[in-house]
């Protein structure tokens, strides 16, 4: 199934992997505000859709995302309070896109193949996963032109550490991928050649896990996340607690022991 969607291609396959494809290459595939809430729309469809399994975010042309569409923000100041209420509900909308690939039930891979900074290197940090070509590179660059990375700040050092962040956002520098994959914004880096075959085998690698345990694993881990050592341990060991009188984990225990392939039950 594929629908060309103006600036949002989106194509889901057999497998159950939907892939959402930035189609907007004229404005380097800006996070304007009509690109945000196509991405927020198809990604709260999915969430509640168990024919999906994974999301990739991929894009069209040599720039993955070049952030947010400066030109509406030049247009804003036009405004009667100077753009201020336009800044804020755009910031407001674009983190919670960002917060909703988190929140998102279904795993999701960022495929970058070319340029990708500010939020759109936000982008990148949000996704649960994230695969690159070999030439692509990424930064927040705002510091350059007086408008600091504050928002994309926010997903960069939960990923980052904090010495490499402050670098990207102080200096507004470019990272190739190899630096990427070092401080760990990307997973990995590849070919420009090899990225789809590699994006969509990890895709549908995690599609043939079972549905519900994915589900639970990805919110437990985010949420974990924010808590105490000691409050973490609670939290997961409920989670465990939990998971382990599912279907699934009774299924899947039982088929290591036998020997088996696991009989998942959407199979």
């Amino acid at each position: 199934m594929k629908d060309k969607n103006q600036i949002l291609e989106i194509d889901k396959t057999s497998e159950g992997i939907l892939r959402l494809l930035l189609n907007d290459p004229k404005n380097k595939n800006a996070l304007s505000d009509k690109m945000i809430v196509q991405l927020k729309e198809q990604l709260s469809k999915a969430s509640t859709d168990n024919s999906i399994k994974v999301i990739v975010i991929a894009a069209v042309g040599d720039v993955f995302c070049s952030g947010h569409n400066l030109k509406e923000l030049t247009d804003a100041r036009s405004n009667e309070d100077d753009g201020k209420s336009y800044f804020l509900d755009l910031f407001n909308l674009c983190s919670s896109l960002m917060q909703m690939i988190i929140s998102c039930s279904k795993p999701v891979i960022a495929e970058i193949n070319g340029i990708a900074t500010a939020a759109g290197c936000q982008l990148v940090a949000s996704c649960d996963l994230a695969i690159a070509s070999e030439a692509s590179k990424f930064a927040t660059p705002g510091v350059n032109i007086g408008l600091f990375c504050s928002t994309p700040m926010v997903a960069l050092s939960r990923n980052v550490n904090k010495k490499d962040s402050m670098k990207m956002l102080l200096t507004g520098d470019m990272i190739d991928a190899a630096e990427a994959k070092r401080i760990s914004l990307i997973n990995d880096y590849v070919s420009a050649e090899k990225l789809n075959d590699s994006v969509m085998s990890l895709a549908k690698k995690i599609a043939n896990k079972p549905l519900s345990t994915v589900k639970i694993g990805k919110e437990a881990f985010y949420r974990q996340y924010e808590m105490s050592l000691t409050e973490a341990y609670e939290f997961t060991s409920k989670v465990m607690t939990d998971n382990s009188l599912s279907e699934e984990a009774v299924e899947g225990i039982a088929s290591f022991l036998e020997k088996r392939n696991p009989l998942w039950k959407y199979d």
